[in-house]
């Protein structure tokens, strides 16, 4: 990726990922190498990146709150 396409929107997102990873670890009680993989293999991460769905609009504890429902929805 050329820095002549990162966009505003793609430091905010990059930032804001930043920010929720760790506190998605400190919520779980899990490792921040687990954390990261929960939430880069997760929908809300795909939500996220999806301009449409304008996720990336909200909180990182919203976000992180939608994570964690969506991983109890998974669970059943």
């Amino acid at each position: 990726m050329s820095s002549e396409s990162v966009t505003v929107r793609d430091i905010i997102l990059w930032n804001r990922i930043g920010r929720i990873i760790p506190m998605l670890a400190e919520k779980l009680h899990i490792s921040l190498e687990k954390a990261f993989d929960v939430f880069y293999t997760s929908e809300t991460c795909a939500r996220l990146h999806d301009e449409v769905t304008g996720l990336y609009l909200y909180g990182e504890l919203y976000i992180i709150d939608e994570l964690i429902r969506e991983l109890q929805d998974r669970q059943g």
